[in-house]
């Protein structure tokens, strides 16, 4: 904030236009509210600053920023200070509505509905203003909920897939942030230990604390006020602990806002995922590993998961972040629960997915005789499964695997083109697999004799995704509960 000796011509006031406008209209409120108190009428106080009624006006109503020396000579004009008339908060409670909902008009919701700003007259009762700012709430809050329906967030999924593949799934500023942060806590080297996790938290300005109540709808708490990161107790007997620390401070590294829409929510998550991964696997480590494994055609999502002492899936992420940039491989990462249901899907290979009329992959069904399906169906869990897949955009190699997790098992699978498989480990493999996904004959319809004896005699009670008749969980941050978050940041706040 600029300082008061710093300029003479103009009220300080903080750097976003919003607060801008905050400020003058406080301000404009209190020389009212003081006014009206000492029974001073606008010409009254024009008369005594040698200035027109009008330009009073508009300085009242936040339209106008008036200079130091003229809000001296008012404040002398009405027994007080500059002081009390550069205070943040408005005298009293009408001056706070009337500052409400002049913001409100000055924001989106208004224009959206294209409503002009009108001025607030002291003849405007208050029960008009109470009623105006809960119907703006109220828009607000359905807004939020029809941001979040099935088929936004598709969308909002599917353009920020075209956005990864654009870039080959590689974020330079994230990588920037990571490789910052780490040089900032002393990080020499290698992989990221514990140890190093909670100096990144500290490094922040935050404590760790494992409780046993953190809200069900969260996976940590952060507390702002008293720089408190909450995690449940749980994980750090049953889990690595170093990701959950990494992903609850991700959002606080790169100053993230509250999600003004899914879509943002959708983006955030997916950088909070790539910087967490950036931390635990840096890239100027990851990438000579890589590069030496290529050279020695010994490429390996499980040496790459060893060496940095992460999940299956957190190696196959970091892998395609880097494997088109830095080894020229394009790639693809399929994540599939055990229903067929493809959960996660990247690809800038050319490898053809199935999509819906959105160009969604999200959702679908993934093929029965692709990787990540057949994966499902092999007894031997301690070895990763290879296999070729023929299909009608050319012949692909994948190397997969299945991990437990909290919604049942899936599988994670990595693959490349036919012409790259000469880099990786595992392409020796015979198994071989047709697959035709574009045609409904190839998976999608059963085959003919099943089809005969049971099509008209079957009825299967149809377990129907929650998202398909119903928007997705409301709010900035779907589906968390506000209110517990509150009451377990209350009552576990310090004294």
């Amino acid at each position: 904030m600029t300082s008061l000796a710093a300029s003479e011509d103009s009220v300080p006031t903080t750097t976003t236009d919003d607060d801008d406008v905050i400020d003058t209209l406080t301000i404009g409120r209190r020389i009212r509210q003081l006014r009206t108190e000492r029974g001073m009428t606008l010409d009254d106080l024009a008369a005594v600053v040698d200035r027109a009624p009008s330009q009073l006006s508009m300085i009242e109503n936040g339209k106008r920023e008036p200079k130091l020396t003229l809000l001296r000579s008012i404040a002398r004009a009405l027994g007080t200070n500059l002081d009390a008339l550069l205070e943040s908060e408005p005298l009293d409670e009408r001056a706070t509505m009337e500052v409400s909902l002049e913001r409100a008009m000055r924001g989106p919701t208004f224009q959206a509905l294209g409503i002009s700003p009108f001025r607030i007259g002291r003849s405007l009762p208050d029960e008009v203003l109470a009623a105006m700012l809960a119907l703006q709430g109220e828009i607000e809050r359905l807004r939020d909920e029809r941001a979040a329906t099935p088929e936004v967030a598709r969308r909002a999924n599917l353009s920020l897939r075209r956005l990864m593949t654009s870039q080959q799934n590689y974020f330079a500023d994230l990588e920037a942030h990571a490789r910052d942060l780490l040089a900032a806590v002393g990080h020499t080297g290698g992989p990221l230990t514990q140890r190093t996790a909670s100096d990144i938290a500290a490094h922040l300005g935050f404590t760790i604390h494992y409780v046993s109540d953190v809200p069900l709808t969260t996976r940590s708490v952060l507390d702002l006020k008293h720089g408190r990161l909450y995690l449940s107790s749980t994980i750090a007997s049953k889990r690595d602990a170093r990701t959950a620390v990494l992903q609850s401070l991700a959002s606080r590294i790169l100053g993230h806002d509250e999600p003004a829409s899914y879509g943002d929510f959708l983006r955030q998550r997916v950088e909070i995922n790539y910087l967490t991964g950036a931390l635990l696997m840096p890239e100027a480590d990851v990438v000579p590993f890589l590069q030496e494994a290529k050279s020695h055609r010994a490429l390996s999502i499980e040496d790459l998961r060893d060496a940095y002492s992460v999940s299956y899936e957190t190696a196959a992420h970091r892998f395609t972040n880097l494997a088109t940039v830095h080894l020229e491989l394009p790639v693809h990462f399929l994540k599939v629960h055990e229903s067929g249901t493809i959960t996660k899907a990247y690809e800038n290979d050319d490898v053809n997915f199935p999509t819906d009329r959105f160009g969604s992959i999200e959702g679908q069904m993934c093929c029965r005789k692709w990787t990540s399906r057949v994966v499902f169906d092999i007894p031997d869990r301690f070895n990763p499964y290879f296999q070729y897949t023929d299909t009608g955009n050319g012949t692909y190699w994948c190397t997969a695997r299945v991990e437990p997790s909290s919604e049942g098992l899936h599988s994670i699978s990595v693959g490349v083109r036919f012409d790259d498989t000469k880099w990786f480990i595992g392409r020796e493999t015979t198994n071989r697999g047709v697959s035709r996904h574009s045609v409904e004959v190839c998976c999608r319809r059963a085959p003919a004799d099943l089809e005969s004896s049971w099509r008209g005699h079957s009825w299967p009670n149809v377990r129907t995704p929650r998202t398909l008749l119903a928007t997705l969980p409301t709010g900035a941050f779907p589906g968390v509960d506000t209110t517990d978050v509150y009451e377990f940041l209350e009552a576990h706040a310090p004294d």
